[in-house]
């Protein structure tokens, strides 16, 4: 699953903030503020957030034998 059901609240996630510089985001109701911070009018936005890569598949303990019909 990409995105769990429990999201923790933050301007970086918010539907009210904006993008400005790495760790900071300009939000509508509060001004500029971390990308870390979150308030009471905190609205969940899954298109703002990246889900952390899955992790590769180590084949190396997989022998030719595995895959042979």
């Amino acid at each position: 699953m990409l995105f769990t059901k429990h999201i923790e609240p933050c301007c970086g996630y918010c539907q009210h903030a904006a993008p400005l510089e790495d760790s900071t985001v300009i939000c509508v109701k509060r001004g500029v503020v971390s990308a870390h911070e979150h308030c009471r009018r905190f609205r969940y936005d899954p298109l703002r957030r990246t889900p952390p890569r899955p992790k590769t598949v180590d084949f190396s303990h997989l022998k030719e034998e595995d895959f042979a019909l």
